[in-house]
């Protein structure tokens, strides 16, 4: 089990780690040496996670979850799969760290009477400068 939150543990059973060819600059090391991780977890059918962590998840992931909800997470950044595969892991329980907070619900409030006025008046300021930009009369022109 991986912690995440003091309520909540991953297992590892749930992660699957794929070892890749990184594209870039590396010379003769990047064509022959695996080194780039693609770490991929089922989050929708995760067994770990509460069904509103597991959809803030999905949608926070972006364009690293497929359309069935499992996400993909690519690390290539080191020249080691040993460095690569803790990145990967860390951003995925970075990731599952800010789904699994509860966002703070907003409370709605009303405009202050100062607030309005600064409003109103400028709304004034704005029609009278749109007013002296309208046609002159006859007898100025």
């Amino acid at each position: 089990m991986i912690p995440i939150t003091p309520t909540l543990a991953l297992d590892e059973s749930e992660i699957e780690l794929e070892f890749v060819r990184a594209s870039g600059p590396g010379g003769q090391n990047v064509n022959k040496v695996a080194t780039a991780v693609q770490l991929r977890f089922d989050a929708g059918r995760s067994a770990s996670l509460s069904p509103n962590t597991r959809a803030r998840l999905i949608r926070l992931a972006g364009r690293r979850a497929t359309t069935e909800g499992v996400l993909i997470i690519i690390a290539r950044r080191f020249r080691t799969q040993e460095a690569n595969r803790r990145d990967a892991m860390q951003r995925l329980l970075e990731l599952i760290r800010r789904a699994a907070e509860q966002p703070k619900p907003r409370l709605a409030t009303k405009p202050t009477l100062a607030s309005k006025h600064r409003r109103l008046e400028a709304k004034q300021r704005r029609g009278e400068t749109k007013r002296l930009r309208g046609e002159k009369p006859d007898s100025e022109r």
